[in-house]
């Protein structure tokens, strides 16, 4: 067995493992944060917005900032089956006040009641309101990102693949955090010793649950599994991060490696000796140094 991070090894001999099926799904929805009006904080005004023909964005905007900013669309894990934009609050209020850009956190239907394309329809009816909205928003239509952890980085690289194929609105850079790529994983064989919080057999259920058929199967549309795309090319500069203990390890290093064979400027970080979703862990050293790169990367990105 390798080792685990020096910040993370004790907390990795603390979690149980566990796999995420029914009962766990209904149990982790009631104890979810409350998709109530988000709290400002210094520097970050936040409000809640309604989108039509959609749900709800949580909106984080710098305070202070004279013009339009950047935006982000921000989209929330949890296997696509658990989650809400709540959770990811303290995060989207750094990237705001960091970055000095606005945060646009919309919900989206979650499976196995609604699957593929529901999520999809909902978070591309978030970027187009995004787009439409500039003007409102004090946003720059021009300059959008699309951005995810875990479920929600595969849900961005599918929104930025239609987005792209639709050609309706611009995605300047897409920032995918360990992102659920590929659906047919959940046939590989993968030794899961050091996987934590995400595990084979919760990857089966959240891709049963997402597509309503068995993961692997011929019929699988690009935008709900991007690693199947084709073709990658005309795509926005990319970063992904990812563990070497994480189940996505080995989809994310091949999404990244197509990225690049298809012309598109990509940034790969891999963090040795950590596991999915290590980063909740935000005291260590190992998380603020994962965050550190992605606030980087954003600020080139947008220079």
């Amino acid at each position: 067995m390798s080792k685990f991070h020096p910040d993370l090894a004790f907390i990795a001999r603390l979690i149980p493992r566990f796999a995420f099926g029914p009962r766990l799904v209904k149990f982790m929805r009631r104890i979810a944060p409350s998709d109530g009006v988000p709290r400002s904080t210094p520097g970050v005004s936040a409000s809640l917005r309604s989108i039509p023909g959609a749900g709800t964005a949580r909106v984080f905007t710098p305070t202070g900032v004279t013009g339009p900013t950047p935006v982000m669309l921000w989209i929330h894990g949890g296997g696509f089956i658990v989650g809400s934009p709540a959770q990811d609050d303290e995060l989207a209020s750094l990237y705001a006040r960091e970055l000095g850009i606005t945060v646009v956190a919309p919900t989206y239907r979650l499976a196995p009641e609604h699957p593929f394309p529901a999520a999809m329809d909902d978070l591309y009816a978030a970027l187009t309101w995004i787009h439409a909205s500039a003007g409102a928003l004090r946003v720059r239509p021009d300059r959008i990102i699309v951005a995810g952890a875990s479920a929600g980085g595969g849900l961005a690289a599918g929104l930025t693949l239609l987005a792209r194929d639709r050609g309706e609105v611009p995605v300047a850079f897409q920032l995918l955090v360990y992102p659920m790529l590929d659906d047919r994983t959940v046939g590989k064989t993968i030794d899961g010793t050091n996987h934590r919080i995400w595990t084979a057999p919760s990857n089966r259920f959240g891709w049963t649950s997402y597509l309503a058929r068995e993961p692997g199967s011929a019929d699988v549309p690009i935008y709900a599994a991007p690693a199947r795309a084709e073709s990658l090319a005309g795509l926005p500069p990319t970063w992904i991060g990812v563990g070497t203990f994480d189940l996505f390890h080995d989809e994310d290093l091949e999404y990244a490696r197509r990225l690049v064979a298809a012309g598109v400027p990509v940034e790969l970080e891999v963090v040795p000796g950590v596991f999915h979703g290590f980063d909740a862990f935000r005291s260590k050293s190992v998380a603020k140094a994962f965050r550190a790169s992605q606030l980087a990367a954003l600020r080139r990105a947008l220079a």
